[in-house]
């Protein structure tokens, strides 16, 4: 499983990269991995102002569904509409195509808190 380097981790098993301004966020490959094929996702409303740890959505496989929560706490601004009819991209390129919401942090160095991909892989 690839979980690279210059992204960090949520122990929930969110991955955040910093776009400019904004922090982009999705799911890790291990987490797709043991979901397996995903069938739903349910994302949050852009606008939303959610704080760290909170269930921002839900992601639903042939197996299971899993919460997706807030890596750290801000708004939400954009959601990957393509998700909403193929969710699968997630599963085929989780750090690509698949990713989920991009969020305007209240605080950018909050990121400094979650695990690098050292750490996150230590955890699994």
């Amino acid at each position: 499983m690839k979980h690279p380097n210059d992204l960090k981790y949520a122990p929930t098993h969110e991955w955040v990269k910093i776009d400019g301004d904004l922090v982009i966020t999705g799911i890790s490959d291990h987490a797709q991995d043991a979901l397996g094929d995903l069938v739903y996702i349910e994302m949050p409303n852009v606008g939303s102002h959610l704080s760290a740890k909170i269930q921002a959505g839900v992601v639903e496989s042939v197996k299971t569904a899993s919460d997706i929560h807030m890596p750290i706490s801000g708004t939400i601004v954009e959601i990957n509409t393509t998700l909403e009819d193929d969710p699968d991209f997630i599963n085929d390129d989780p750090y690509g195509k698949g990713w989920i919401y991009k969020i305007k942090p209240d605080n950018i160095n909050d990121i400094d808190e979650l695990l690098s991909s050292e750490a996150y892989q230590a955890g699994l």
